[in-house]
């Protein structure tokens, strides 16, 4: 019988060119993960930004803001991204047949899964989950919102968003619906949070990243600082 070989920890393979890539907390991946079509998904970025989007190591984009979803944000975000995205098609302001149009359409487009925000009515998740082949991700933003009744109208995964009490949410929440229910969350801005909120249940965490203008500060710094050197 031949002898056991022994592999050491994974290689890693740097870039000359892409060394300020944004890098995600290392604590992310003891989470479970959801698998989707068949893909395992840890970590998202929490961004827009398609040249954050485009220097990351995120698994996964979550494609939401505070604005009124567009196609062409849609379409900007499937175009740069090498990952799944996760694409917000409303729920407060946006609503009714623009909210399932824009639904269908982030289907057709490619994204993995809609999201809709904390306000949705429960008859605009039935109709869209009813009508498209991927993911309805529910936006759960405190403790009075129903998330049972979301579940039941047909969201298929829970997006906890909740401030300082996302870990006693996602606690709440995992107790409710038990232990294999999706769950994602808010990780902090800190390690320690981020293995606070896997160990309260949730199966993938999304982490909001510096601003590319946060980064070109520090960059600008150091180009100052090597000009009077």
């Amino acid at each position: 019988m031949e002898p056991t070989i022994k592999v050491g920890p994974a290689p890693e393979l740097a870039s000359r060119l892409r060394g300020r890539s944004v890098i995600l907390p290392d604590e992310i991946y003891q989470c479970s993960g959801i698998k989707i079509l068949g893909v395992r998904i840890k970590s998202l970025i929490f961004t827009t930004d398609v040249a954050v989007i485009k220097n990351c190591n995120a698994q996964a984009v979550m494609c939401v803001y505070p604005f009124t979803p567009t196609l062409t944000i849609t379409q900007a975000v499937l175009d740069v991204a090498n990952m799944p995205v996760f694409v917000g098609v409303g729920g407060g302001l946006t609503t009714g047949q623009r909210m399932i149009s824009l639904s269908l359409h982030a289907e057709l487009l490619g994204a993995y899964g809609v999201v809709v925000n904390a306000p949705v009515e429960l008859d605009m998740i039935r109709e869209i989950s009813h009508i498209l082949d991927i993911p309805v991700v529910a936006t759960i933003a405190s403790k009075y919102d129903d998330y049972e009744a979301k579940v039941k109208a047909g969201a298929d995964i829970l997006n906890v968003s909740g401030g300082k009490e996302t870990i006693d949410l996602v606690k709440k929440i995992r107790r409710d619906l038990g232990p294999d229910f999706p769950i994602i969350a808010t990780g902090g801005n800190t390690p320690a949070l981020i293995l606070e909120t896997i160990s309260a249940g949730a199966n993938a965490i999304t982490y909001t990243p510096p601003s590319s203008a946060e980064i070109f500060k520090t960059v600008m710094e150091q180009y100052r600082t090597k000009e009077r050197d």
